[in-house]
């Protein structure tokens, strides 16, 4: 709940010039939470494999936006390994704007690691005995290259944030302590796309159940909600798939990345 109410805070902020600042921006406030620490854990946590915390959640609850008419854009992560270089994770992935879909390949760079100084119990403190060992934020940056001999192609670049925990285990968990209380979101990726010629340059933002930097698009109080004066944009039946996508038996058919 502490990190879901310093995001609101920063939610609001207005569109930069280029996505990139913003990326920078965004990492920027994140590190001037309150509720984290000031200690840098980014080596000493190194031993820990994070890739499964970028592609747990399910696709039907990843939403994401590119240009400022808020197009929708479906960002699928489908393998994230880590490197032998340090806190560098190689990905591949697949994005699909209208009915345009691309491949892409690129790395997720982890630059800091930081602890909350307090631990959530949760909503009705259903945590409160689990033996949590702390929260955590990661922050970084990530570089996505789509295919050139593919239509409409370019790079995604920018910055990012995913929470985790450490369980009683010492097994790292990805944080979903707090998905029962409004406003909840996690692998909140904030940047740009640009075609490879560098003449075209679009905000794009994406994550899971809730967009960074959102601007007017999320009307949502408990959950993401579009505005309906945006639904023309890619949005229409939104509702409609969120429901179908709940049904175990019926999310292959919104595997569109298959």
């Amino acid at each position: 709940m502490k990190y879901i109410l310093f995001f609101c805070l920063i939610i609001s902020c207005s569109f930069s010039a280029s996505g990139q600042t913003g990326g920078r921006d965004f990492k920027s406030k994140q590190l001037q939470n309150p509720y984290l620490s000031n200690k840098e854990l980014k080596n000493q946590l190194n031993q820990y494999n994070f890739s499964k915390l970028f592609t747990q959640t399910d696709n039907s609850m990843i939403y994401g936006f590119i240009g400022n008419d808020y197009q929708r854009i479906r960002i699928k992560l489908i393998t994230v390994t880590k490197s032998k270089e340090a806190n560098i994770y190689t990905v591949y992935g697949k994005s699909m704007v209208k009915d345009n879909i691309c491949d892409f390949y690129g790395t997720i760079t982890i630059s800091s690691i930081r602890k909350f100084k307090t631990i959530s119990n949760g909503v009705d403190s259903m945590y409160k005995n689990a033996g949590i060992k702390g929260q955590f934020v990661i922050l970084g940056d990530y570089l996505f290259s789509e295919s050139k001999i593919q239509k409409h192609s370019g790079i995604f670049k920018g910055t990012f944030q995913t929470d985790f925990y450490i369980n009683k285990s010492n097994v790292i968990k990805y944080d979903d302590i707090d998905i029962q209380a409004d406003g909840f979101s996690n692998n909140q990726f904030v940047g740009s796309w640009s075609d490879y010629n560098e003449k075209l340059t679009k905000k794009c933002n994406w994550g899971d159940f809730r967009i960074p930097e959102s601007g007017d698009l999320d009307i949502g109080a408990g959950d993401f909600s579009p505005n309906e004066k945006y639904l023309k944009n890619g949005w229409q039946g939104l509702n409609s798939e969120i429901k179908l996508n709940q049904n175990v038996h019926s999310i292959k058919k919104g595997q569109w990345w298959q």
